[in-house]
């Protein structure tokens, strides 16, 4: 079969390449899983680099996220399991974590349900309690795990404040619904939020950018608000000052989705039923910017990570007609 491999780490469009091998056999409690799609996430970028928690042996095949397909012709998403990835035409993946792709969703929508939606699930609802009523700030609210947020903060009857980079972002994230978009290139910020709340602010603070985001969080955040930290897309991981936490009474959450699968997976999987349920009466769908080729997945990996999409980007393996790589 075909797969896209690391040898060495380093940017994704440098040491992604794409190479002929052994159709990968499952251990033990795994099952072989034909990709439908395979979506881009930033870990993935992030693997190619090794500055990732999660540090595959060399060589290894990127992609976490996948829409698949069963050898009994289950359609499944699934967390592949490294070093065999998703951006192959096959992978493997543990069976007691399959979920059934929703039917409402398309083989591309349904790869990018998993890990975006289950992380602003839980940040959202399990970590901040998102109440009807309250108001959401999202940043980098058009990208892929903004953009998931965004929705979600929607579907719970939250007023959702988006912030992004640029004019075409600032398009996206109006069409996905939220109600206030601010333009970092062309606004403060801050001043924008205020003027938005009527002074109050954001009741929780939804942020995977870190540094200047956080910052202008804890400068945004209202009284007894809650602020998600759930990664450092920007590169800068900020040092909080909890005395400032202190005199305003808000909320520092971390957020690692990952965990819920070792702790309590029992959570994924209500976790995954909410989801299904709110994709079938049209509350979400994951916006699909890109569905790219399988010779394009080295630089639709990159682009990810340069920050210059929207949405997700998902490749489509070579392989869909069912033969044999």
């Amino acid at each position: 079969m075909q797969a896209w491999q690391v040898h060495e780490n380093g940017e994704p469009s440098e040491v992604m390449r794409l190479q002929d091998v052994e159709r990968p056999a499952p251990r033990d409690g795994q099952v072989l899983l034909k990709v439908r799609a395979a979506n881009i996430n930033f870990p993935d970028a992030l693997m190619c680099r090794g500055q990732y928690q999660v540090t595959p042996p060399l060589p290894f095949t990127p992609g976490v996220e996948i829409c698949g397909e069963t050898e009994d012709g289950r359609r499944v998403i699934a967390n592949p399991a490294l070093p065999h990835g998703g951006f192959a035409e096959y992978a493997v993946a543990d069976a007691v974590a399959l979920l059934p792709a929703p039917d409402a969703l398309d083989d591309a929508e349904a790869s990018a349900l998993h890990i975006g939606y289950q992380t602003g699930w839980f940040g959202l609802h399990r970590r901040a309690h998102l109440e009807a009523g309250e108001t959401l700030l999202v940043h980098a609210a058009a990208g892929g795990v903004g953009s998931a947020a965004v929705q979600l903060g929607k579907a719970a009857g939250a007023t959702v404040i988006g912030v992004v980079g640029g004019a075409d972002k600032a398009a996206v994230a109006r069409e996905l619904g939220c109600d206030v978009v601010v333009d970092r290139r062309s606004e403060d910020v801050v001043a924008a939020v205020k003027e938005a709340t009527g002074g109050r602010g954001a009741d929780v603070v939804y942020d995977p950018v870190g540094g200047q985001a956080y910052a202008q969080s804890t400068k945004v955040v209202a009284f007894e608000g809650r602020i998600v930290v759930v990664g450092f897309a920007s590169g800068t991981i900020p040092s909080p000052g909890l005395n400032h936490a202190l005199v305003k009474n808000y909320s520092i959450l971390g957020l690692h989705w990952g965990l819920y699968n070792t702790k309590n997976p029992k959570l994924v999987q209500h976790c995954h039923e909410q989801l299904t349920a709110l994709a079938a009466r049209g509350a979400i769908k994951p916006l699909v910017s890109e569905r790219v080729t399988f010779d394009e997945a080295a630089a639709a990996v990159q682009r990810v990570a340069d920050g210059v999409t929207t949405g997700r980007v998902v490749v489509v393996p070579a392989q869909q007609n069912g033969a044999a790589a």
